[in-house]
């Protein structure tokens, strides 16, 4: 692992939901990495302007303030311009940050901007599949379902009843009509065909509960694939190799923090030691 002198030049990049979910950390944040070391700090509106923060960071070290969609955006953006072996990344995690902490960024904007100063770059595993996508932490087959957000409208007064009966009379007159939004069921079982390396793994005729990938080490991936049980609890089944390819009908999949498709067909292939994140020294 590389070491880091507090005297680096930091392009500390404010992903802009972070500011608006916990403004204070992000305070916190920025204090403690201008008190370490020499920053430039980069406040975002969207996508397009951190698209080009990012690019123009020239030779300070990118550190991302921000949730997991924030880390793995900054990821995507610099393995799609070839520079991400050639760019160690830093994370202060605010808002969600399942991913950044499974990957041993510390919790807490203290610790994790002391963790960029004087922590150390480690090299990770990356998986990339066949539209430029990557993952980070884990993928999983099927998706989580999306709850529909419920239909009552904010600020309804309690009390009488005839009282909320007209407020919502009078919301509904007022207000535009919202589109109707379809249930979404939950994710069943799914007929998949799973190749490792070539070799198939489950077939069409064989439904599966669940598909899970993760980035193992020394370029393998994890791959575990739970068969629909009958009865007694089906056994499932585990393999390490170094290209997945999922094969099914209009099936989708969660990569990190995001549900991308509906995809027939998807490759997934791991790159060893293809990017590098700044976490704790080791003691």
């Amino acid at each position: 692992m590389a070491t880091f002198a507090t005297s680096d030049q930091l392009l500390v990049i404010i992903d802009p939901a972070a500011r608006q979910t916990d403004g204070e950390s992000v305070r916190i944040a920025k204090d403690v990495l201008s008190a370490g070391a020499t920053t430039k700090v980069c406040l975002p509106d969207g996508p397009e302007e951190f698209a080009r923060a990012l690019g123009r960071r020239g030779s300070r070290r990118p550190v991302v303030v921000g949730d997991d969609r924030a880390l793995v955006r900054a990821v995507t953006l610099l393995h799609r311009h070839r520079e991400l072996a050639g760019c160690a990344l830093s994370v202060v995690p605010v808002g969600g940050t399942a991913l950044a902490e499974s990957l041993g960024v510390p919790a807490g904007a203290v610790a994790a901007a002391r963790a960029v100063l004087d922590g150390a770059e480690r090299r990770l595993d990356l998986l990339v599949d066949d539209s430029d996508g990557v993952v980070l932490g884990a993928l999983s087959i099927p998706s989580a379902p999306v709850r529909a957000a419920s239909a009552e409208p904010v600020g309804v007064p309690s009390g009488h009843p005839w009282l909320r009966t007209t407020y919502r009379s009078l919301v509904r007159t007022l207000a535009p009509r919202p589109p109707r939004l379809a249930a979404v069921p939950a994710p069943g079982p799914a007929r998949l065909r799973v190749e490792l390396d070539g070799e198939t793994l489950v077939d069409l005729d064989q439904p599966v509960e669940a598909v899970s990938v993760t980035p193992g080490s020394r370029g393998m991936a994890e791959v575990e694939v739970r068969p629909l049980s009958v009865g007694a609890e089906a056994t499932p089944l585990q393999a390490r190799g170094r290209a997945v390819t999922v094969i099914g009908s209009d099936f989708r999949y969660r990569a990190d923090a995001q549900v991308s498709g509906p995809v027939r067909r998807r490759t997934w292939t791991v790159r060893e030691a293809a990017w590098a994140l700044t976490l704790p020294s080791p003691h």
